[in-house]
């Protein structure tokens, strides 16, 4: 389904909105000692990439999370986190994913998150395609696109292949 004419970032532009995102959080969390990234499920190879550039750059003791739950069901089901999210006290966690559509998924993913007491909760996609239907916005955006309800982003992060693509 990929084709470079519908393509919008290439692997080049992804590794810099995933730097120029590092760096923000970077900037903005600098007194911070210690620092959650979890990604939600279609969020968590961005997740992944993002804590690598900032163990790069920062000297923050880093932990991946990964969010878990069915995409397409979210309120239907449990959302398990890969850690006790009571180990979160005190600590800013950066919720992560690829696309921000509505901002229904954020929600659900906050749900684990919602009996501790967190210092700072914030959101960081690659593409926010401003459908907010739900009070939810991106703290770290790497690529702002308004785009029609019917339109579908496609966001590829495959070790060989990257790309964000519109159809």
């Amino acid at each position: 389904m990929t084709s470079t004419e519908n393509m919008i970032l290439n692997k080049q532009q992804i590794q810099q909105k995933i730097s120029r995102i590092a760096y923000e959080i970077y900037e903005n969390n600098y007194r911070e000692k210690k620092l959650y990234v979890a990604g939600i499920p279609s969020g968590y190879k961005l997740a992944k990439l993002l804590v690598k550039e900032l163990k790069k750059i920062s000297p923050f003791d880093i932990t991946l999370l990964k969010v878990e739950f069915l995409h397409k069901k979210p309120s239907e089901e449990s959302i398990s986190v890969d850690c006790d999210p009571k180990e979160l006290q005190g600590s800013v966690l950066i919720l992560v994913d690829d696309v921000l559509h509505t901002g229904k998924t954020f929600l659900h993913s906050l749900r684990p998150f919602m009996d501790v007491d967190i210092k700072k909760i914030e959101t960081a996609v690659l593409v926010d395609r401003s459908h907010k239907l739900f009070p939810i916005s991106s703290d770290y955006v790497g690529y702002e696109l308004s785009t029609t309800l019917n339109d579908h982003i496609e966001v590829v992060l495959n070790p060989g292949k990257y790309g964000v693509y519109l159809y």
